[in-house]
């Protein structure tokens, strides 16, 4: 990263403060905190307002519109309709378009859950605990995979009250399951939100540098 003029500096110093503003929340909330927060937030609107026109609406709609496919004038009529709810008047005509865009995409996401959280799971838990080439280490890896996730299906099996050596015993070690794996996807989440500081620390250096080589 290296200033080619005063403005490419001044926008790097620029993201310095804005970050700075952002992380004065860490100590209580404030002005500068709310006003990164409306610069982010308002410039973010802007951007994906044009991505949303330039990437899919223009060619999506106004070029087939021009090359005389009028199929497309009915998505043009529903989303006029859907923008309708700005009026309090109007707003009964955004009830139609919505109404058909809730029922395609929960039809839609109906198959793709079935297919990539619920089959492609229980294919994932359908697992080998003996048969020729097995090793000790795939065997043992194979029954935690399946025996943790029958322990945490009966967790949830409320049908039967959860007592008795076998069934308490095996709640219980259910409900390890669940610590164990959402401790694991908040421990992901933290790692995640580490980079990010990771990355504005390493955007700070930078700036520096660039700095002192703009007026060396």
């Amino acid at each position: 990263m290296e200033a080619q003029s005063w403005g490419d500096l001044l926008g790097m110093w620029l993201g310095v403060a804005l970050s700075l503003f952002i992380f004065s929340f860490l100590y209580k909330d404030n002005p500068l905190y709310k006003l990164a927060e409306h610069i982010f937030v308002g410039v973010s609107a802007g951007y994906w307002m044009c991505i949303g026109y330039w990437q899919v609406l223009h060619p999506n709609l106004i070029l087939r519109l021009q090359a005389g496919d009028w199929r497309y004038g009915a998505a043009a009529i529903m989303g006029v309709m859907l923008l309708m709810r700005i009026y309090p008047r109007w707003a009964w005509m955004g009830r139609w378009p919505l109404a058909f865009m809730v029922g395609i995409f929960a039809g839609y996401n109906i198959v793709y859950t079935m297919q990539a959280q619920v089959l492609r799971q229980i294919e994932a838990t359908i697992l080998p605990l003996w048969g020729a080439g097995l090793t000790w280490y795939q065997w043992l890896i194979n029954l935690i995979v399946v025996g943790g996730t029958l322990c945490a299906l009966l967790y949830f099996y409320f049908s039967k009250e959860q007592r008795g050596p076998l069934w308490g015993r095996a709640a219980r070690v259910g409900i390890w399951v669940l610590m164990v794996s959402l401790g694991a996807a908040f421990g992901y989440t933290v790692m995640a939100r580490l980079s990010l500081f990771i990355g504005r620390v390493m955007y700070f250096q930078d700036v520096w540098r660039a700095t002192v080589n703009f007026f060396s």
